[in-house]
């Protein structure tokens, strides 16, 4: 089965499940960024993948395959806007190309949460260093380790998303491309348990990124790793906002 997952730090603990199981000798895994995995999974370079919410609509025969996901119940804190001076007087923003969810989730809360409208400009490698002044820019994932201590403004998107909509949010899911077999889904699924109870384990054998990140607040405070009924809503309401018509988890659902 060739998987593609994201290599972002809050994506350790299912791995770790993963590589620890039965299955990992039946498994062909790849590690990219949440656009790449996307992308396998659109051209069918792989089976399934922990892939960016926002491009399910576009996935033919997609299919949630997992109770497991990257989500927040609020604060996400490795999501967000940073900027020099407060998010009203921005009149640029870059959007980060490594997620399409991040920047979609952006788009919607500019439009409809903080009814603004600055310049949205394309990301290419380097555009961190561009942030300032009037300049801000949405950056996800362990790029943003320590950026809150070099840009005074930071916008965390999951607690924007929790404001606006009092939901949680999910920005990336387990999905396939076609059908699983039910003797692969269930082992599936008890390896990501697995690596989500051994996060205390896991707290001794990873480094901190830096001094001032909590490792042990990140795992178990800002990610939330269960796709329970709160998270299933959410992901209705914003794929809904992104397609113009209702979604329904259980369309989705290949269990």
């Amino acid at each position: 089965m060739t998987i593609t997952a994201v290599s972002y730090l809050n994506t350790k603990p299912l791995l770790y499940g993963l590589l620890q199981s039965p299955i990992a000798n039946s498994i062909d895994l790849s590690l990219d960024i949440p656009s790449m995995c996307a992308q396998k999974l659109l051209t069918g370079e792989a089976d399934l993948g922990l892939v960016p919410v926002a491009v399910i609509p576009d996935i033919p025969n997609a299919r949630i395959i997992s109770d497991y996901c990257i989500g927040t119940n609020r604060y996400v804190k490795t999501v967000g806007i940073y900027a020099d001076q407060p998010i009203e007087t921005l009149t640029d923003l870059y959007l980060d190309h490594h997620s399409r969810t991040s920047v979609a989730l952006s788009k919607v809360l500019l439009r409809d949460h903080w009814k603004l409208s600055p310049r949205l400009l394309p990301a290419s490698d380097g555009y961190i260093d561009k942030i300032g002044g009037s300049v801000g820019g949405v950056v996800i994932g362990d790029r943003t380790i320590g950026l809150e201590e070099r840009f005074a403004y930071f916008y965390d998107l999951g607690n924007a998303w929790y404001e606006f909509k009092q939901l949680p949010f999910v920005f990336a899911a387990w999905v396939s491309n076609r059908k699983i077999p039910d003797a692969f889904l269930q082992p599936f699924n008890e390896a990501l348990k697995t690596g989500v109870e051994a996060i205390p384990q896991l707290m001794y054998l990873l480094n901190t990124p830096n001094d001032h990140f909590d490792l042990e607040q990140y795992f178990t405070k800002n990610i939330n790793y269960e796709l329970d009924a709160p998270k299933k809503q959410a992901l209705e309401v914003f794929l809904g906002m992104l397609t113009g018509k209702p979604v329904r988890h259980q369309e989705l659902v290949g269990l």
